[in-house]
């Protein structure tokens, strides 16, 4: 029985010893592919960039990912480039075909490297992939660099804040650990990780019963508030249901009257709403 690692090799040797297309021949394969369909002529020209595939996909595998698998990823985005390539550009097809072998790898590892997804877009996308390189590269050339220093130098090179550039550090430094994982192995596995999340927010039960209620409270309020006449209306509105509430002497000099007058009138409008609240919900005598 062949084993996986035999018959990868194999396919590999079969990669590598494809023959080189000319540029006319190519040209030729291309045409036939795009205009005829001709799927012999597709194997052709995908056959004998296979090498290329094998070699962008060994530049990805220190991400710890299947060589089999980022092989395969690079094989789809060769067939990709085939479907859009142009013969009449006067392009070679492995430059064209390179990019999108390269963005189908880094596709599958971003999608692949952990559960938590990240590089949604194009500078995450980069930093991703250009952390560890520029790490190094500043290392070489500037022993004396602090950490911060060295996360400044990489946010400026790849247009990225330096948050983000801790952040991806952090998540490439260790692999994921599961929230289910014991904390250690000395308690028997008694305790998980995720026995030690506190959450300071709300329960979901609590948030919904706080959202009904204050719906019920709005709803009350609107139809107290039709008992009060148009003067006091405006005095509670603007005193007592706005964010910045005015003063009693603000709205006294709009309303060309006393602020004593306006206080007056406030309480009697408040005491109005108490009795036309209570009226609808006498049980609920704690909200008003």
């Amino acid at each position: 029985m062949t084993s996986p690692m035999n018959a990868r090799r194999r396919f590999v040797k079969a990669a590598m010893e494809a023959p080189y297309l000319g540029r006319e021949e190519e040209h030729d394969l291309a045409v036939r592919w795009r205009d005829g369909r001709d799927e012999a002529a597709l194997h052709r020209l995908t056959a004998a960039h296979m090498r290329l595939v094998i070699a962008l996909a060994a530049r990805f595998k220190h991400f710890g990912l299947p060589a089999s698998d980022l092989i395969q990823e690079g094989h789809v985005g060769l067939l990709e480039a085939a479907a859009r390539f142009e013969p009449a550009r006067e392009v070679r097809f492995s430059t064209y075909a390179t990019w999108w072998i390269r963005a189908a790898i880094q596709d599958y590892v971003l999608r692949n490297w952990s559960i938590v997804r990240g590089g949604t877009s194009s500078s995450q996308k980069a930093l991703f992939f250009n952390l560890r390189r520029l790490r190094a590269k500043l290392a070489r050339g500037t022993s004396d660099l602090t950490e911060t220093e060295m996360f400044t130098e990489i946010a400026n090179a790849v247009g990225v804040s330096r948050a983000d550039v801790e952040a991806m550090n952090a998540r490439l430094s260790a692999p994921d650990t599961s929230l289910n994982a014991p904390l250690s192995e000395a308690d028997g596995g008694g305790s998980d990780r995720q026995d030690f999340l506190v959450a300071d927010a709300p329960l979901q039960d609590e948030m919904v019963g706080e959202q009904i209620d204050g719906e019920r409270r709005t709803i009350w309020l609107r139809g107290a508030l039709k008992v009060l006449s148009e003067r006091e209306l405006r005095i509670v509105r603007e005193r007592r249901l706005e964010d910045d509430g005015a003063t009693l002497e603000a709205l006294g000099e709009k309303l060309g009257i006393s602020k004593e007058r306006v206080r007056q009138i406030e309480n009697r409008a408040l005491e109005k709403l108490k009795v036309a609240l209570l009226r609808q919900q006498p049980d609920h005598a704690a909200f008003v």
